[in-house]
């Protein structure tokens, strides 16, 4: 293992080569998901990411609702 000046060379070489990966990287998954969930409920504002998913919530959850034109088309 390295001891004294070496290390501290080590320690900052290894945390400018982080901030360059962290910088370069650009997105994480958080931000990736949201992009996903394009469809969103008109009743309670929930979002889903298909139209498919969108219109089994919508017939399980707000029964008593008409349903969106955009889902008149869709198969559940």
């Amino acid at each position: 293992m390295a001891r004294g000046h070496q290390k501290i060379q080590s320690q900052q070489k290894n945390a400018k080569k982080q901030a360059e990966m962290k910088k370069s990287k650009g997105h994480d998954q958080k931000t990736a998901a949201k992009a996903a969930l394009v469809f969103t409920c008109s009743v309670c504002k929930s979002q889903m990411p298909d139209p498919k998913t969108f219109k089994q919530h919508f017939e399980s959850k707000h029964p008593k609702s008409p349903l969106p034109p955009e889902l008149e088309g869709v198969e559940a």
